[in-house]
């Protein structure tokens, strides 16, 4: 499996980042056994999948308790990622303590701020006005990410979805940024107009997150209809398939979307490969992409990802895909916020 250095830190991070927001279970994704998780953990670290992305509102704290739980023994394998939302960012110390301690951990290799701390961020995250109406300010949220890695709490600190000018504030603060984890896939291609030349330009790099868009590059659904709700809400969709989840209120590519997985499955059929491993071969293929977040619930899945992260596409391949995928950028625009209306999008 293929490693690479982390913006300047000394951490090397597979190819593959495992997922792990559906671990511990939750009304989102499902039920969960602990079994599962721990058969994936194991079987991905003895493949060399060493990196594993989770998050303090995954599942209620549940994802990080259960990646803790499958790990024990061997922490020192893995490299663990895991994020506080920016309503929580008065408290970073005690938020951090709260993930360790479920992770059963002293330490974190990757710690993130999960979205930009702005009103509607903010929002998102909590009930509570007075946190929307004061939130604290980039710098002092950095600074409390870069004490905590002084005192080795930390190893690396970083962020998530943070446009341009988000990333040129915090870099303005002077501590050192090793990642921006960004959705990007075959129909999610925002990053590449600015997002991505910047991170390359300062030796940021990009994780990037939603690599199947949710099952749907993996073939998982043959129409709109056949994708759930709760999953149907980003602005791919037009807002009335969220059924009332979607907060977007735009037109969505629907018919364009779909024409492209149909086209993928055309490619892959060619290929003799799975359509999810064409999907996850062409985002690696991308120069400014450290590795691909993917969700793996049970040993088949897991085997199926990794086996794409080990698949090699031709340029004139990668050329197809961006062609065909084109008509869906095209609609969606560089905006990568898929579940704000462009006008108010939470990254900028």
């Amino acid at each position: 499996m293929r490693k690479e250095k982390l913006g300047k830190s000394d951490i090397y991070v597979s190819a593959m980042t495992v997922g792990c927001w559906p671990f511990g279970g939750g009304e989102y994704w499902g039920e969960q056994s602990q079994k599962d998780v721990d058969n994936v953990v194991h079987a991905a670290l003895d493949a060399g999948v060493n990196t594993f992305d989770t998050a303090e509102m995954y599942n209620g704290g549940e994802s990080e308790r259960a990646l803790g739980q499958a790990l024990k023994g061997r922490r020192h394998e893995a490299v663990v990622i895991s994020k506080i939302s920016p309503s929580n960012c008065h408290r970073v110390r005690r938020h951090c303590e709260q993930s360790l301690r479920r992770l059963g951990t002293d330490y974190l290799d990757v710690y993130m701020l999960h979205w930009p701390i702005n009103k509607l961020s903010v929002e998102h995250f909590t009930s509570d006005s007075s946190l929307i109406e004061s939130p604290p300010t980039v710098e002092e949220a950095y600074a409390q990410l870069d004490e905590l890695k002084k005192e080795g709490l930390i190893r690396s600190v970083g962020m998530s979805n943070f446009g341009r000018r988000q990333m040129e504030e915090v870099v303005r603060t002077g501590v050192q940024i090793d990642v921006n984890e960004m959705s990007y896939n075959i129909v999610s291609r925002a990053i590449e107009a600015e997002i991505a030349p910047y991170c390359m330009e300062n030796s940021i790099s990009i994780i990037g997150s939603m690599g199947l868009q949710q099952g749907l590059l993996a073939g998982r659904y043959k129409t709109p209809g056949d994708v759930p709700p709760h999953q149907a809400h980003s602005r791919h969709y037009p807002d009335f398939r969220g059924e009332g989840t979607s907060r977007h209120g735009e037109a969505g590519a629907e018919k364009e979307l779909f024409e492209v997985v149909d086209r993928l499955r055309e490619i892959a059929g060619t290929l003799h490969v799975h359509i999810a491993q064409l999907s996850i071969a062409w985002i690696l293929k991308k120069p400014f992409m450290a590795s691909t977040l993917v969700g793996s619930r049970n040993i088949d899945e897991l085997k199926m990802n990794m086996e794409a992260c080990t698949l090699t596409i031709s340029g004139e391949v990668e050329a197809l895909i961006d062609e065909i995928s084109r008509p869906v950028l095209d609609i969606l625009g560089n905006n990568p916020d898929y579940y704000e209306h462009s006008s108010k999008s939470r990254i900028f």
